[in-house]
Protein backbone atom coordinates (compact mmCIF):
# COMPACT_ATOMS: atom_id res chain seq x y z
CA UNK A 1 0.00 0.00 0.00
CA UNK A 2 0.97 3.68 -1.23
CA UNK A 3 1.51 5.56 2.27
CA UNK A 4 -1.16 8.13 2.44
CA UNK A 5 -1.29 11.61 4.07
CA UNK A 6 -4.76 11.47 5.48
CA UNK A 7 -5.20 13.09 8.59
CA UNK A 8 -1.96 14.99 8.27
CA UNK A 9 -1.22 18.79 8.22
CA UNK A 10 0.06 20.25 5.66
CA UNK A 11 1.50 23.78 7.04
CA UNK A 12 2.41 25.92 4.25
CA UNK A 13 6.07 27.33 3.71
CA UNK A 14 6.92 30.98 4.74
CA UNK A 15 7.52 30.59 0.45
CA UNK A 16 4.24 29.81 -0.68
CA UNK A 17 2.30 32.73 -1.66
CA UNK A 18 -0.33 31.32 -2.97
CA UNK A 19 -3.31 33.51 -2.49
CA UNK A 20 -5.57 30.79 -0.88
CA UNK A 21 -2.67 28.88 1.55
CA UNK A 22 -0.24 31.65 2.15
CA UNK A 23 0.41 30.96 6.56
CA UNK A 24 -2.05 28.21 5.97
CA UNK A 25 -2.52 24.97 8.01
CA UNK A 26 -4.97 21.98 5.80
CA UNK A 27 -6.03 19.28 7.38
CA UNK A 28 -5.99 16.66 4.88
CA UNK A 29 -9.26 14.05 4.70
CA UNK A 30 -8.09 12.33 1.93
CA UNK A 31 -4.74 11.15 0.36
CA UNK A 32 -4.23 8.42 -1.93
CA UNK A 33 -3.11 7.63 -5.60
CA UNK A 34 -6.04 9.73 -7.11
CA UNK A 35 -5.02 12.96 -4.98
CA UNK A 36 -6.02 14.48 -1.88
CA UNK A 37 -8.51 16.69 0.05
CA UNK A 38 -8.30 18.55 2.44
CA UNK A 39 -9.69 21.59 4.87
CA UNK A 40 -7.84 24.94 5.55
CA UNK A 41 -8.20 25.01 9.65
CA UNK A 42 -6.81 28.44 10.40
CA UNK A 43 -8.56 30.74 7.87
CA UNK A 44 -11.52 32.31 9.83
CA UNK A 45 -13.72 34.30 7.48
CA UNK A 46 -16.37 37.52 8.51
CA UNK A 47 -19.40 35.23 8.91
CA UNK A 48 -20.26 33.70 12.18
CA UNK A 49 -21.36 30.49 12.78
CA UNK A 50 -25.51 32.25 13.81
CA UNK A 51 -25.82 34.26 10.34
CA UNK A 52 -24.64 31.14 8.56
CA UNK A 53 -27.32 28.80 10.29
CA UNK A 54 -29.83 31.57 9.65
CA UNK A 55 -28.91 31.67 6.11
CA UNK A 56 -30.09 28.16 5.71
CA UNK A 57 -33.15 28.77 8.07
CA UNK A 58 -31.05 26.50 10.96
CA UNK A 59 -32.79 27.87 14.43
CA UNK A 60 -30.04 27.11 16.70
CA UNK A 61 -30.19 29.39 19.94
CA UNK A 62 -26.25 28.49 21.48
CA UNK A 63 -24.80 31.75 22.53
CA UNK A 64 -21.48 30.14 21.36
CA UNK A 65 -22.56 30.82 18.27
CA UNK A 66 -22.13 33.67 17.60
CA UNK A 67 -19.10 34.56 18.33
CA UNK A 68 -17.78 31.04 16.35
CA UNK A 69 -16.27 32.11 13.00
CA UNK A 70 -17.07 29.73 9.82
CA UNK A 71 -13.35 28.84 8.52
CA UNK A 72 -12.44 29.28 4.22
CA UNK A 73 -11.57 25.44 4.06
CA UNK A 74 -10.32 26.37 0.70
CA UNK A 75 -10.95 27.11 -3.39
CA UNK A 76 -13.34 24.60 -4.46
CA UNK A 77 -16.80 24.68 -3.89
CA UNK A 78 -16.31 27.68 -1.63
CA UNK A 79 -20.38 26.93 -0.75
CA UNK A 80 -20.08 23.39 0.13
CA UNK A 81 -20.11 23.38 3.74
CA UNK A 82 -17.87 20.82 5.59
CA UNK A 83 -17.64 20.03 9.63
CA UNK A 84 -14.97 18.05 11.04
CA UNK A 85 -16.01 16.97 14.20
CA UNK A 86 -15.40 14.73 16.92
CA UNK A 87 -18.43 12.59 18.87
CA UNK A 88 -19.83 10.56 15.93
CA UNK A 89 -24.02 10.28 15.50
CA UNK A 90 -25.16 7.66 13.80
CA UNK A 91 -28.15 9.86 12.85
CA UNK A 92 -26.11 12.53 10.82
CA UNK A 93 -26.29 11.69 7.32
CA UNK A 94 -23.01 11.96 5.21
CA UNK A 95 -20.55 11.02 7.55
CA UNK A 96 -17.20 9.81 7.40
CA UNK A 97 -14.85 8.78 9.72
CA UNK A 98 -11.31 9.81 9.46
CA UNK A 99 -9.68 8.71 12.38
CA UNK A 100 -11.37 7.36 15.88
CA UNK A 101 -11.98 10.69 17.11
CA UNK A 102 -12.16 12.65 14.02
CA UNK A 103 -14.71 12.71 11.63
CA UNK A 104 -15.77 14.87 8.54
CA UNK A 105 -19.72 15.30 7.82
CA UNK A 106 -20.85 17.53 4.68
CA UNK A 107 -24.99 16.93 5.70
CA UNK A 108 -27.10 20.39 7.59
CA UNK A 109 -28.28 18.11 10.22
CA UNK A 110 -25.06 18.25 12.00
CA UNK A 111 -25.53 22.21 11.75
CA UNK A 112 -29.17 21.82 13.83
CA UNK A 113 -26.86 19.87 16.34
CA UNK A 114 -23.94 22.07 17.04
CA UNK A 115 -23.55 24.20 20.59
CA UNK A 116 -26.66 21.98 21.71
CA UNK A 117 -26.55 18.73 23.49
CA UNK A 118 -27.00 16.62 20.57
CA UNK A 119 -24.45 17.99 19.03
CA UNK A 120 -20.63 17.34 18.87
CA UNK A 121 -18.22 18.19 21.90
CA UNK A 122 -15.82 19.76 19.05
CA UNK A 123 -16.54 20.81 15.34
CA UNK A 124 -15.06 22.86 12.81
CA UNK A 125 -17.10 24.59 10.39
CA UNK A 126 -15.42 25.29 7.11
CA UNK A 127 -16.81 26.71 3.44
CA UNK A 128 -14.92 25.06 0.38
CA UNK A 129 -12.11 23.01 0.33
CA UNK A 130 -8.93 22.24 -0.60
CA UNK A 131 -8.27 19.87 -3.64
CA UNK A 132 -5.08 18.34 -5.20
CA UNK A 133 -4.95 15.92 -8.26
CA UNK A 134 -3.37 12.70 -8.60
CA UNK A 135 0.47 13.16 -8.37
CA UNK A 136 -0.02 17.42 -7.72
CA UNK A 137 0.54 17.43 -4.17
CA UNK A 138 3.60 15.10 -4.25
CA UNK A 139 5.19 17.33 -6.89
CA UNK A 140 4.09 20.75 -4.45
CA UNK A 141 5.78 18.27 -1.22
CA UNK A 142 9.06 18.07 -3.21
CA UNK A 143 9.07 21.81 -4.31
CA UNK A 144 9.26 22.01 -0.17
CA UNK A 145 6.36 24.03 -0.35
CA UNK A 146 4.63 22.27 2.70
CA UNK A 147 5.74 20.43 6.10
CA UNK A 148 3.70 17.66 6.98
CA UNK A 149 2.78 16.67 10.47
CA UNK A 150 0.83 13.75 11.64
CA UNK A 151 -2.70 15.63 12.64
CA UNK A 152 -3.08 16.33 16.44
CA UNK A 153 -6.32 16.86 17.53
CA UNK A 154 -5.89 19.08 20.35
CA UNK A 155 -4.54 21.83 17.67
CA UNK A 156 -7.28 21.22 15.51
CA UNK A 157 -10.34 21.56 18.19
CA UNK A 158 -8.42 23.60 21.25
CA UNK A 159 -5.91 25.83 19.69
CA UNK A 160 -6.66 29.27 18.16
CA UNK A 161 -7.15 29.60 14.52
CA UNK A 162 -4.52 32.66 14.00
CA UNK A 163 -2.21 30.10 16.41
CA UNK A 164 -2.56 27.13 14.02
CA UNK A 165 0.36 27.82 11.50
CA UNK A 166 3.00 28.14 14.22
CA UNK A 167 1.58 25.49 16.39
CA UNK A 168 1.27 23.11 13.79
CA UNK A 169 5.43 23.52 12.60
CA UNK A 170 6.02 23.12 16.59
CA UNK A 171 4.62 19.83 16.48
CA UNK A 172 7.96 19.52 13.94
CA UNK A 173 10.03 21.00 16.64
CA UNK A 174 10.43 24.09 14.14
CA UNK A 175 9.78 27.96 14.94
CA UNK A 176 8.12 28.47 11.57
CA UNK A 177 8.91 32.75 12.28
CA UNK A 178 12.63 31.85 11.86
CA UNK A 179 12.30 30.27 8.54
CA UNK A 180 13.49 31.71 5.15
CA UNK A 181 11.38 33.08 3.14
CA UNK A 182 13.17 31.70 -0.16
CA UNK A 183 13.29 28.13 -1.24
CA UNK A 184 15.83 26.20 -2.69
CA UNK A 185 17.99 23.16 -2.92
CA UNK A 186 21.60 22.90 -1.28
Amino acid sequence: MESTLQNHFLVAMPALSDTFFYRSVVYLCEHDQNGAMGLIINRPTRVMLEELLSHLKIDNPADSLKTTPVLFGGPVQKGQGMVIHNQHNAEWKSSLKLTDDVFLTTSTDILEAIGTDDGPENALVTLGYSGWEAGQLEKELAENSWLTVPADPGLLFDTPADKRWQAAAQLLGIDINLMSNTTGHA
